[in-house]
């Protein structure tokens, strides 16, 4: 049997859905016996969202206070604590398991494998490298932890309709002092989250300023969607780093991305490549972004963007 520890990312009130996308990547283990762990200050209403994904055995709750913050340093002790008896630990290939991850395999004394996407067996995966261009099998040693993260654009989130049990553990683990939580600042909005949104539209270097950001804002507004941009853009000043979508930023895999005057260079692409349908605006016919959307118009942004706006009603 292989006993798989998923760390489960959350808000306080809901379970990120990168979270059951690593569930589906588990179940792809054979003879995987699936846990999820939550740490937060108040767990128990996460735990029961995490208690419904098919395929979990068990959720294991931990609240203390120093876990009011998703603060890595914090968490990776106890993450090695609950660990202990597992033979894989696995997390998302968000920030916050991009984050968190590498410490733990750290204590573990093991090299991370990162960006999951597809399993083979227990302890061999393919994962991309090459900004996506190429697809490497890795096999890790079976006779160490394997501690790893989940490229969640491959997967779809597991179902629901599972009935796992909830336990909530103290554990008696030293926490380090060195890092403390200041603060948190980030763009206030009511849109859906970039990472995990259906629908994404994204904005390139051509809208010119940040101001001229506000099309997209719209747009996605009168769409449900998230607002995303280019590294150009963001480079630029043209929008805030949490908004880069590509290979140094955040890989996505929407059922609509619109590019909004975006060139398409390969570390964009790389980010998008698992959208289910590109829609591409752009002047420049020639563009690279025309070569991976299924639908593109041919035009000026700054007349196309409001027209379909209006056309949305």
């Amino acid at each position: 049997m292989h006993k798989v520890l998923i760390i489960g990312e959350h808000d306080g009130n809901a379970l990120n859905p990168a979270t059951a996308k690593c569930v589906t990547c588990a179940t792809g283990i054979p003879d995987a016996e699936i846990t999820i762990a939550l740490l937060g200050l108040d767990t128990s209403a996460v735990a029961a969202q995490a208690a419904t994904l098919r395929g979990v055995k068990s959720v294991l709750r931990v609240d203390r206070p120093e876990n009011t913050h998703p603060l890595a340093a914090i968490f990776a002790p106890q993450v090695a604590a609950l660990a202990a008896d597992h033979t894989h630990v696995f997390g998302p290939s968000t920030s916050f398991g991009k984050d968190l991850m590498p410490r733990v395999a750290a204590l573990f004394g093991v090299a991370q494998v990162s960006d999951l996407m597809a399993v083979e067996t227990a302890y061999r995966f393919r994962r991309p490298i090459y900004a996506g261009n190429a697809i490497v099998t890795v096999e890790a040693d079976p006779s160490h932890k394997l501690v790893a993260t989940v490229r969640v654009a491959s997967f779809q989130a597991a179902p629901g309709g599972g009935n796992a049990a909830i336990e909530p553990l103290t554990l008696s683990v030293s926490l380090p002092s060195h890092t403390r939580y200041v603060g948190a600042k980030s763009g206030s909005t009511d849109r859906p989250d970039l990472q995990t949104a259906a629908r994404v539209v994204s904005g390139g270097r051509a809208l010119g300023s940040a101001d001229n950001f506000k099309l997209l804002f719209s747009l996605a507004d009168k769409l449900g969607a998230a607002v995303g941009a280019s590294r150009a853009a963001v480079d630029a000043g043209f929008a805030p780093n949490e908004m880069q979508v590509g290979q140094t930023g955040k890989i996505i895999s929407p059922e609509m991305y619109i590019a909004v005057g975006i060139s398409g260079a390969i570390q964009h692409l790389t980010g998008i490549k698992d959208a289910r349908t590109i829609v591409a605006i752009n002047k420049d016919g020639e563009a690279p972004i025309f070569e991976v959307a299924d639908v593109g118009l041919v035009g000026d942004l700054f007349q196309i963007v409001p027209e379909l706006e209006r056309l949305l009603g």
